[in-house]
């Protein structure tokens, strides 16, 4: 006699049905006694036995981690420029300036609460965690992975350092992060469960992002392929594109207006010309004299200032940031030809601000920077595009490889805006190396091989066939690797803080991946076949009980 229990009822059915492919898989589906068809994801994760445990752990260790980072850290780190800049927008709200507004305008918003940067840091390190447990609690409820898969990723968000270090820097590397995770996990739900409210909010959060930073300019098409793949009406689909494109058509057209009446000339982002002179100079260094091609006369004195500082920087002991490849030096730098040509245009005019000087000469520094692409091209693949390459293979630490970049006081505004009684940083270590982020490279470089390879097994074992909705979540993160990889190569400096979103979904279906090719490589017939369930069960919260992969 039954006693109810769903592995048993499973058996039972097995023995007195035909071991057909159909039969087993609908035993296998009814299996699964962690996820009850048709509950909410509420119910699935605050009223599963298993997930209750998982939610009270990332309670705990959450606080736990951030009080003792907090006690070896005292104080926010701070990267020279970035945070600065930040806070001089939100200190003056400044409509533009050299970043986007859109953390400063949180900082701004936070600051009506508390200056206390424990406080900051605290909110950056909870937006972060929730936003990471809302998507992996998002896989669970839609993949239904083992338990061994769960408690890998639930353990790789929780307790990875990374997290702590990037939220306690002012900066918007963790709110970004946030969003990006948030509105990631929306497109899953997009295509497994879409709504009309939901596509909105998803609108609504990849505006935020695209507020927050300029990497988001590439999310729609990510969104693009979610609507188009999902379960969505048509309305549903033109409608989401639709808002998406308009809220940040908006953004675009303000921003582009405010740069007009401070330089005169309409642009989205001065960075679009700093970055493309910057990336063209590190491949101009390596051409010779003797090879160099003229230019037309508008460019020739700031050709003449960069090949002069070229030729007066060959020492690399005296010059060790000319040892860098594919950096952002060339843009920053108060040395660099850029930056010297900047001042020297400006020379006559005392009352032009820093922020006018830069984004003045942006549209200038575009063309130049396309002229010497187009001269050079065999030379900015050898010298660019292919050492980002990969950079992207593993990303560097860059500024997470030393707690606020190795300088051990503040700017004047920082002190200010904080309330610091001095604008000197202490932590409870010697020096200011953070070595325990080393092995992030690494493992990102391992992850892509067998990201790529676990793909190939995937379509070569007809995985897509058998699991079509673990086929639409594989699609997406092949869409946001492929685009982030040409946006991150071609149009922006590549570290890891700039990395982080891809490399957890990535990793996320990675492991799903790996699961999938254990089970195919572990199948056997019959009961075995049953024993040996899959981490990827279809789970059930439709009109017909089951969702299928």
């Amino acid at each position: 006699m039954s006693t109810g229990n769903p592995l048993e009822i499973a058996n039972i059915e097995l023995n007195n049905t035909a071991s057909t492919p159909d039969k087993i898989k609908v035993n296998i589906e009814t299996s699964n006694s962690d996820h009850i068809p048709g509950q909410t994801l509420w119910n699935y994760i605050f009223k599963n036995p298993t997930n209750k445990w998982f939610i009270r752990t990332a309670i705990i260790v959450t606080v736990l981690q951030f009080a003792v980072f907090k006690y070896l850290y005292p104080y926010a780190g701070f990267i020279n420029g970035d945070s600065y800049s930040y806070l001089e927008t939100a200190y003056h709200n400044l409509s533009i300036n050299t970043y986007p507004i859109g953390y400063s305008m949180f900082l701004r918003i936070f600051s009506v609460f508390t200056r206390s940067d424990t406080a900051l840091i605290a909110t950056q390190y909870l937006l972060v965690q929730s936003s990471l447990m809302a998507f992996i609690f998002s896989l669970f409820y839609f993949y239904n992975p083992e338990k061994v898969t769960k408690i890998i990723l639930f353990s790789f968000m929780l307790f990875n350092p990374v997290f702590l270090y990037l939220a306690n820097y002012v900066s918007s590397d963790a709110f970004f992060l946030s969003l990006s995770m948030i509105w990631f996990t929306q497109l899953l739900w997009i295509i497994n469960r879409p709504s009309k409210r939901l596509i909105v909010v998803n609108a609504l959060i990849l505006f935020l992002a695209f507020t927050v930073r300029y990497n988001a300019l590439f999310y729609p098409a990510i969104a693009l392929v979610a609507l188009l793949i999902g379960r969505n009406s048509a309305g549903q689909k033109i409608g989401g594109i639709a808002i998406s494109f308009l809220l940040i058509g908006v953004f675009i057209f303000y921003t582009s207006n405010k740069y007009y009446t401070l330089t005169g000339y309409r642009q989205f982002t001065p960075f679009t010309g700093w970055q493309t002179a910057n990336n063209a100079l590190y491949a101009y260094r390596y051409v010779d004299s003797s090879q160099r091609k003229n230019v037309p006369k508008r460019f020739q004195v700031l050709d003449r200032m960069v090949r002069t500082y070229f030729d007066t920087t060959r020492d690399i002991k005296k010059y060790p940031q000319e040892q860098l490849v594919a950096s952002t030096v060339y843009m920053w730098a108060p040395d660099s030809p850029l930056s010297i040509y900047t001042e020297t245009r400006f020379k006559k005019d005392t009352t032009a601000s820093q922020l006018k000087k830069w984004a003045s000469v942006s549209s200038f520094f575009e063309d130049y920077g396309r002229l010497l692409i187009r001269q050079y091209p065999e030379e900015y693949v050898k010298f660019y595009l292919i050492p980002n390459a990969l950079k992207y293979y593993a990303p560097p630490l860059e500024f997470l490889g030393q707690y606020s970049t190795g300088v051990d006081s503040v700017s004047y505004i920082a002190q200010v805006w904080f309330d610091y009684k001095t604008n000197k940083l202490k932590t409870h270590f010697k020096d200011y190396n953070v070595n325990v982020l080393n092995f992030f490279p690494v493992l990102t470089g391992t992850m892509n091989i067998v990201l790529l390879f676990s793909l190939i097994s995937f379509l070569i074992l007809r995985g897509h066939k058998q699991y079509p909705r673990l086929n639409q979540g594989i699609l997406l993160i092949i869409t946001l690797w492929v685009i982030n990889f040409g946006f991150s190569v071609f149009a922006s400096p590549i570290a890891l803080r700039f990395q982080l979103f891809p490399i957890l979904a990535s990793f996320s279906f990675t492991l799903f991946l790996l699961e999938f090719l254990i089970k195919e490589a572990t199948k056997t017939e019959g009961t075995n076949t049953l024993k040996n369930k899959s981490l990827l069960n279809p789970i059930g919260d439709t009109a017909d009980n089951h969702y299928n992969y």
